[in-house]
């Protein structure tokens, strides 16, 4: 590490340590007149100069003095003969939050009358929300794939995508737990002889980051003994999860109309 990587760190863990301790002068030092910095929070075109700068801070020390932390946690520092730069890691939260969610910071500086002085910051956090076409375009996938594995027979391929803890309402009675739809996915494909076929008509797909809702037509053809089809179709409802593993179904609901239960309610 050259003298003027060791002053820059040296630079940037006092200003951490000075917005630890709610102490603006200390946060205010070694910055530019013109500095720039590109928050977490607004104005999304930053915060531009020094009394704008300033302006930031009273209010996060004071959620700050709630319990939150503010610690490097890495910190790589590359310096030129008059410009700099550094990255950073850093702790940012209350006890209660996610740990691992670490505020990424990025540092410009450059030399003025042989003192590094900060520029630029750049503040972030991970942005985790899963975009509305990325998540419908994988459940319409994983919905169209289930037709391939019904189709092959393929039961372990058609259990991957879902959830251990699923709930099922199936035509036929409710089930909790992969086990359990595995033995109803094993028999409906075992029983018949020959070709078993899904496909998914009408298919509307309703996402929310993390969750999806997607709910059509069930269209199941089923090849008899002699050679002749048999199909039914149901209703279905499917919600999707995107857990660690990817998307998971944890819960679907089958059904067909049942014009008994309608008759009834018309007589009232």
């Amino acid at each position: 590490m050259t003298m003027d990587e060791q002053e820059i760190r040296d630079l940037i863990e006092r200003w951490a340590g000075a917005v630890h301790a709610g102490d603006l002068a200390g946060v205010l030092a070694n910055h530019s007149a013109d500095v720039v910095m590109f928050d977490v929070p607004p104005p999304y075109d930053g915060v531009r100069g020094i009394d704008a700068y300033r302006e930031t801070w009273p209010g996060f020390f004071e959620w700050q003095a709630r319990g939150a932390s503010f610690e490097i946690l890495s910190l790589d520092v590359t310096a030129g003969a008059d410009v700099a730069f550094a990255f950073a890691l850093l702790r940012c939260g209350m006890p209660d939050e996610n740990p691992d969610n670490r505020l990424r910071l990025t540092i410009g500086l450059r030399k003025v009358d042989e003192q590094w002085v900060i520029t630029h910051e750049h503040h972030s956090f991970p942005h985790d929300e899963i975009p509305a076409g990325v998540a419908e375009d994988a459940v319409r996938d994983l919905i169209a794939n289930w037709s391939t594995l019904t189709a092959t027979k393929d039961l372990d391929g058609m259990m991957s995508d879902i959830a251990d803890e699923v709930v099922s309402y199936e035509l036929e009675g409710n089930y909790t737990g992969k086990p359990a739809v595995r033995e109803v996915c094993k028999a409906g494909l075992e029983t018949p002889l020959g070709k078993v076929e899904l496909a998914v008509t009408d298919l509307t797909v309703a996402t929310a980051n993390d969750l999806v809702v997607a709910w059509g037509i069930d269209h199941v053809t089923v090849e008899t003994a002699n050679g002749s089809a048999d199909s039914e179709q149901h209703r279905s409802t499917r919600v999707f999860k995107h857990l660690p593993n990817g998307w998971r179904l944890i819960h679907q609901h089958l059904s067909v109309p049942s014009f008994m239960a309608q008759g009834s309610r018309a007589r009232r």
